[in-house]
């Protein structure tokens, strides 16, 4: 039978080697502070596959547009040249939510010629390229529109650049004041 003092030094060694540090005093010790190094990786080791789990089951709506063929009227025009004319200029002010710096018009993203079929589609049904707007509007929000509208949503993105430009004008005005009446 081997000497207890002999068994707690050599695991003190290994338990060293391998960056642990700790000792028999008290309770536990050098079991306590391996089991507790057991448990913390094993945690993070279910924390990592938690997290991949739940990632690899997020939907991944890019990759499904791909799939589905274009809308009929996204990249064909409307038969009666005056309502395609009414289209191209209400398509012109829209803005694609993917692409964000193109109107549908010239976008080739999906969700663009969806759009761009639905305006054609409701101008061709007689809708007013206004009502088509709104419409729009209503469904993706005031983003949409190159020109946004005031409303009760929208009006501090009109007056706080006015402020803002107002309150430099007075810091400035001030600054040359003081600098008037100390010369």
């Amino acid at each position: 039978m081997s000497h207890p003092i002999l068994l707690k030094s050599s695991a003190n060694v290994i338990l060293a080697k391998a960056g642990i540090s700790c000792s028999f005093e008290g309770r536990g010790g050098a079991v306590r502070g391996w089991w507790r190094l057991r448990i913390k990786s094993g945690l993070a080791i279910l924390a990592m596959v938690v997290a991949m789990a739940i990632f690899a089951t997020m939907p991944l709506p890019v990759a499904a547009q791909g799939t589905l063929p274009p809308a009929p009227y996204a990249y064909r025009q409307l038969d009666d040249p005056a309502q395609e004319e009414k289209a191209k200029e209400l398509m012109e002010t829209l803005r694609c939510l993917t692409c964000q710096s193109q109107s549908i018009a010239d976008s080739a993203a999906p969700i663009a010629g969806d759009m761009r079929h639905q305006v054609r589609t409701r101008i061709a049904a007689g809708e007013d390229p206004e009502d088509v707007r709104q419409w729009l509007i209503e469904r993706y929000g005031d983003y949409i529109s190159y020109a946004p509208q005031v409303t009760a949503r929208t009006w501090p993105l009109f007056v706080i650049p006015v402020l803002l430009l107002a309150a430099a004008l007075l810091i400035i005005g001030r600054r040359l004041g003081a600098v008037a009446k100390e010369q």
